[in-house]
């Protein structure tokens, strides 16, 4: 278990949790945040792919939005996916490259993500991003 690993008297779990509180915090968020996403589009496919493909129905996607919420799946799922091993990574002491890289997808998606919204002139959508780019590119910068 966790808790059975020392570093002379101290706990390392403990030591990343009071040390990296913050890096903790904010992988959790994203791994709740991209896991969720990438899980609902999974569950309600049909529904998710309806409502975008009317969403971008007068853009230059509307022939490519299948093919692009595929991508956008895989690539939410891969975010949350790699931040939740990079945050096990980190609490175990063993370095953080999985959490950067996890933060880096994360980064990427919510900038196709913002790209989309802009494009499809969804400007309340876009700023909704920001709310959560914030954090991963902090995180990011945390991580580096």
């Amino acid at each position: 278990p966790l808790t059975a690993r020392q570093t002379g008297s101290k706990n390392v779990f403990m030591n990343v949790l009071t040390d990296y509180a913050a890096e903790v915090l904010l992988l959790i968020f994203l791994v709740i945040t991209f896991i969720q996403s990438g899980l609902d589009k999974l569950l309600d496919w049909k529904g998710n792919l309806t409502w975008l493909s009317d969403h971008f129905s007068q853009t230059p996607f509307k022939t490519f939005v299948p093919t692009l919420f595929i991508v956008l799946t895989i690539m939410e799922l891969a975010a949350g996916i790699l931040c939740g091993i990079g945050l096990i990574q980190l609490l175990l002491g063993s370095g953080n490259n999985l959490a950067f890289l996890g933060a880096l997808v994360s980064c990427l998606v919510l900038l196709m993500l913002l790209f989309g919204q802009r494009i499809a002139k969804d400007y309340e959508g876009a700023r909704t991003i920001v709310v959560y780019f914030i954090p991963a590119i902090f995180l990011l910068f945390l991580l580096q």
